[in-house]
């Protein structure tokens, strides 16, 4: 009947077994992310989509907007781990939508790959392959004794607990212990909040992905993520063609943020087009060793 629920059905079918997908734009993005903290809490593999469009409220339907960036990492309430993935093309959305599920399956928690109106309605050539790489969480085995749906591994993502084999398995939003009960005691309730915001930072090197164009030799860096981006290629061979070094940054993992990466290119200043009022550029600013220039559009 709503976002709420669609996001709540999702869930039901992942914690069955089954991966599972929703899909909306600004609005039911909002309505949803209680459910997304729900999704982070219990460490549920899911995707959503989000396809931004103009607000707020019910804003501009169908017209083009890039104002839930920050929405998408900070939305829901509470410290919560979140991977968001950011196509630019039809290409992209393909391939970033299959490592959407991977990510979510190898981390055990929701992934949102989120795009501007305009590249949700591109008309154009897809190539698809042959054949797709696929990740499966890390099912327990069969009744195995002493089974904890919460217990810390290695790479400190939980085995997950498949329906039928055998295992009890409680599943709650409130802070838990190792055997999924509820607790409110500090000593086990920080560590266990700590471990899911962990485990994604612990694995950045294999959740964060971006594009660098001409950045080796840039004195003027633009970043720029969706259609702007696209944009922001043609500005950069322009620049070029009139003798001026210009680069292009485009984070394809929006969060987490490719820090690192950004921070190795050495430009003189940093432009940032978004079509909002400025909510990427908040993070180039906090990471760019020179002046950051905005160039919003709503």
């Amino acid at each position: 009947e709503d976002e709420i629920a669609s996001l709540a059905a999702v869930i039901g079918a992942s914690l069955g077994g089954a991966k599972a997908m929703t899909a909306t734009s600004g609005p039911g993005f909002s309505l949803m992310q209680e459910n997304l903290g729900y999704a982070a809490m219990t460490e549920t593999p899911c995707v959503i989509v989000n396809v931004m469009r103009g607000g707020p409220s019910t804003g501009m339907p169908t017209r083009p907007s890039q104002a839930d960036v920050m929405q998408a990492r900070w939305g829901t309430h509470g410290d919560h781990p979140v991977i968001v993935l950011a196509p630019a093309s039809a290409q992209e959305i393909h391939a970033e939508t299959v490592r959407a599920f991977n990510l979510a399956e190898a981390y055990r928690t929701p992934v949102v790959v989120l795009y501007d109106e305009v590249i949700a309605h591109l008309i154009e050539s897809v190539e698809l392959p042959a054949h797709v790489a696929t990740v499966d969480r890390k099912w327990a085995a069969p009744a195995a004794a002493g089974f904890k749906p919460y217990a810390e591994t290695d790479d400190l993502v939980p085995v997950m607990a498949r329906p039928g084999d055998g295992h009890r398995v409680h599943v709650t939003g409130l802070t838990h212990t190792e055997e999924g009960f509820p607790t409110q005691k500090p000593e086990l309730a920080e560590p266990a909040a700590q471990r899911l915001l962990d485990k994604i930072e612990r694995h950045r090197d294999r959740i964060e992905s971006y594009e660098a164009l001409q950045t080796e030799d840039a004195e003027v860096l633009i970043v720029a993520i969706g259609i702007v981006a696209r944009a922001a290629r043609r500005a950069v061979a322009c620049l070029r063609a009139q003798g001026i070094k210009a680069g292009l940054f485009r984070p394809i993992t929006l969060w987490p943020f490719p820090e690192a990466a950004l921070r190795e290119i050495d430009a003189r200043a940093v432009l940032v087009p978004e079509m909002n009022a400025g909510q990427l550029a908040l993070e180039v600013e906090r990471l760019a060793g020179a002046p950051v220039a905005r160039l919003n559009r709503l």
